[in-house]
């Protein structure tokens, strides 16, 4: 993806199912399960850069000892920096990660802070271990303010207003209730069902209490991603399936998908449940990880990026009018790399059949160790476009158009100042951008770091359109209507933006959308091709979750966070809008 794009942070949970004696006898150590969370987190890094942590949970402590260890990072390379410090301490204490439990964590910051404090996993302290909570998560909420208003109202004082203190106060609050009427005789499951049942967003919840139990907690319309495996010797968890299968040596037929809106809870005795918890919903798994977030090393979100590829071969050749001989085919690395495979071979095999060739190779090469500390404004916007560079010679001047494979075009800045003008210098014809995603039309609310409207090419491309025709009068409307809306209850309220897209037609906003993206001065001949939303849905026919493109928000707190855009873009203010 050619624009930096923040995301879903990364879970991963292990309980060993074993005495530790079996793991050292059969293992030779123990640290089995440090090393095999350890490569869970090492194996979903793309997962998060801002932060990581990591605690271990003894099932049997001794007095005087805490019953947990607990590390976390904030630096450059946190992961790195994480398991360094976690070594650290083995080294100097024999007991150190050496439970039963364990549960790490990767952080992308989307928003908030950056300290220690705002890295996962959470602690709610207790002498007494069925109340002592740790949860780490990858999760967002739409109604946080709501729900810190309410803890604030009931007497709560909570120390942050981050959705990660807010969900481990009222998970912590549930705890407390179920305890003082059945002494917890019910287990997690009604507390967790009380908790989250308040929770409007997306989450895969990961924690454990001091006494052993452990849970995985999915939202019910199944946003955000969460795999487990199984067997006699422990249980593992993680965001993405190859996490799981490399650590444990596994296939993919070994690792199951939580299932939305249930738990997986372990009890102290080692007996695991699953089951639903919250009330079943449609499921709308983020179709985003198919696109980018999740790595391609998973057998089925590589064939679906593959198929994501193919789909794009009629409007690029529409684009082409046909001429293969004077096309050069490449792509904005590295995460497109799949998606160009699967174009390419559809390309091929178009070629075979008419004995014609197709040619192709990298054109764009990321420089990633680039970096710029010059102080001049004009000369760094000089240099920053040069973090991508340019194989010469594959593309022939002025007879070849150049078609670049992209994931997706969120904010277009970077290929707007970087990609296009250094793809102009190898003089092709006509260069065609071709994003395996539609126009991302609508903001995230769920965990994707595009959470305001002015930041969306396609949004600013629907802005020129109604200038253009007159109308910006109905941008304003629509913003008296989002402001009266908002007064609504959530479940009550419509996306209001909707309604001025579906008045223009998709071609016309490319051809807007292209002309933002063009740079001043590019001689080439510019054209954008997007992926269709029925293409879309026939390549990941199972995840369905794509209100970035359509509006279609999976729940009520969805909308209401399109609606307050709105507002905080006519207001002119950069606010988050949940």
């Amino acid at each position: 993806m050619s624009d930096t794009l923040k995301h879903e942070c990364g879970v991963a949970l292990l309980r060993l199912l074993k005495p530790a004696d079996y793991y050292r006898r059969k293992y030779g150590t123990d640290l089995y399960g440090f090393r095999k969370t350890a490569l869970m987190l090492e194996k979903q890094h793309n997962r998060g850069q801002d932060g990581a942590g990591l605690a271990c949970l003894h099932l049997k402590p001794e007095q005087g000892r805490p019953c947990y260890d607990l590390e976390k990072s904030v630096a450059p390379l946190p992961l790195a920096d994480l398991l360094s410090n976690c070594s650290d301490r083995i080294q100097k204490d024999l007991s150190a990660f050496r439970g039963e439990v364990f549960l790490g964590h990767l952080r992308y910051a989307t928003f908030g802070r950056g300290d220690l404090g705002a890295c996962h996993p959470f602690v709610r302290e207790s002498a007494f271990p069925n109340r002592l909570l740790l949860l780490a998560g990858n999760f967002n909420l739409t109604d946080t303010r709501d729900l810190f208003d309410e803890l604030a109202a009931t007497g709560h004082h909570l120390p942050s207003r981050a959705d990660g203190a807010v969900i481990l106060q009222v998970i912590t609050h549930a705890l407390e209730e179920e305890l003082r009427r059945t002494g917890g005789a019910r287990g997690l499951m009604p507390v967790l069902r009380e908790a989250a049942s308040k929770f409007d967003g997306a989450f895969t919840l990961c924690g454990m209490t001091g006494d052993g139990t452990a849970f995985v907690l999915r939202d019910a319309n199944g946003i955000r991603p969460a795999f487990y495996r199984l067997c006699e010797e422990s249980l593992a968890v993680a965001s993405e399936r190859p996490a799981i299968q490399a650590a444990f040596d596994c296939s993919t037929g070994d690792v199951c998908e939580l299932p939305p809106g249930n738990a997986l809870i372990v009890r102290p005795d080692g007996s695991v449940e699953i089951g639903p918890c919250l009330d079943p919903k449609p499921q709308r798994s983020c179709v985003f990880e198919r696109i980018y977030f999740s790595r391609a090393n998973d057998a089925e979100i590589h064939a679906e990026r593959k198929h994501l590829g193919h789909a794009l071969v009629p409007q690029i050749l529409r684009a082409l009018r046909g001429d293969l001989e004077n096309a050069f085919v490449s792509y904005i690395p590295n995460s497109a790399q799949v998606c160009f495979h699967g174009l390419l071979e559809a390309l091929l095999t178009i070629a075979a059949d008419h004995r014609r060739t197709v040619r192709f190779g990298q054109v764009a090469v990321k420089d990633a160790k680039f970096r710029t500390f010059i102080a001049d404004s004009q000369t760094r916007k000089e240099l920053a476009m040069h973090v991508y560079d340019v194989t010469y010679g594959l593309v022939r001047p002025g007879t070849d158009t150049l078609i670049v494979l992209d994931d997706s075009i969120v904010r277009g800045t970077t290929m707007r100042t970087a990609i296009l003008p250094i793809l102009d210098r190898l003089a092709p014809k006509k260069i065609i951008v071709a994003s395996s995603a539609p126009p991302i039309l609508y903001p995230d609310c769920y965990g994707i770091d595009m959470a305001t409207l002015r930041e969306l090419v396609a949004f600013n491309a629907l802005t020129d359109i109604l200038a253009e025709d007159g109308q910006s009068d109905r941008l304003t409307a629509a913003g008296e209507e989002a402001r009266r809306q908002l007064a609504l209850p959530p479940e009550e309220q419509t996306n209001v933006l909707k309604t001025l897209y579906d008045g223009i037609p998709t071609h016309r906003l490319i051809r807007a959308i292209t002309a933002r993206l063009k740079p001043e001065g590019l001689r080439a001949e510019l054209q954008i091709v997007y992926q269709t939303i029925d293409d879309l849905h026939r390549c990941c026919p199972r995840h369905t979750g794509d209100w970035y493109f359509t509006g279609d928000y999976p729940t009520p707190g969805g909308v209401r966070v399109v609606n307050q855009a709105l507002v905080n873009y006519l207001e002119n203010r950069n606010d988050r809008a949940y």
